[in-house]
């Protein structure tokens, strides 16, 4: 029931060398649970940015009225990463110590922001439900921390896909939850869902 909502909230994205460097924004208004409308699109092209500082701002809606405020910095990546299995950022034990000394209970306050991250082995997924009339799927797995979002690569054709991939998540808040989903891959329609597991942190 506004004209001009305030969010204050703040997402990560990670993009790397062989991503578009463009960021799509859509506003969207929300009638009911069933009814939503468009209220407009906007773009921030990323590699027009200065780097290391925040930036201000107003970007107008296409083809609608209104305008968005947002502040958008772009900083180097630290403590995410994606790596294949046999090159794993925590495989080396010399750099394990590192990190325990780091986060040894002396040096616990430190820095309070800086919790720890976790790192994710996705190795594989059995027996997926088929999602194409040939009886197979093209799943490819999303995961999920606070706002932050990684994903694997797509195996075609495929009910038991490998992915074998390592993910490293900087972790903000001790009291968030890993969200692992599988998804269909289907052209250029929105994917299809094909399970999903939750993992509190504090569970970990």
């Amino acid at each position: 029931k506004s004209a001009n909502p305030q969010w204050r909230e703040q997402f990560d994205f990670h993009y790397f060398s062989d991503r578009k460097d463009m960021l799509d924004i859509e506003v969207w208004r929300k009638d009911n649970k069933k009814h939503e409308e468009l209220l407009g699109t906007c773009q921030v092209d990323i590699t027009a940015l200065p780097t290391k500082q925040t930036n201000c701002l107003e970007l107008p809606l296409e083809k609608h009225p209104g305008s968005l405020l947002m502040l958008v910095a772009v900083a180097p990546c630290t403590g995410v990463s994606i790596s294949d299995l046999c090159v794993c950022p925590l495989g080396d034990p010399s750099e394990r110590q590192q990190i325990s000394q780091r986060y040894c209970l002396k040096n616990s306050f430190r820095d309070i922001k800086d919790i720890g991250f976790l790192q994710v082995k996705v190795l594989k997924a059995v027996d997926l439900l088929a999602a194409d009339f040939a009886g197979k799927s093209d799943p490819f797995c999303v995961l999920e921390l606070g706002n932050d979002s990684l994903q694997t690569h797509t195996v075609y054709k495929n009910l038991n896909p490998e992915w074998n991939k390592v993910f490293t998540f900087p972790i903000k808040d001790i009291h968030d939850v890993l969200e692992v989903t599988v998804f269909d891959e289907d052209g250029d329609k929105p994917p299809d869902f094909l399970g999903k597991v939750a993992i509190p942190l504090l569970s970990v």
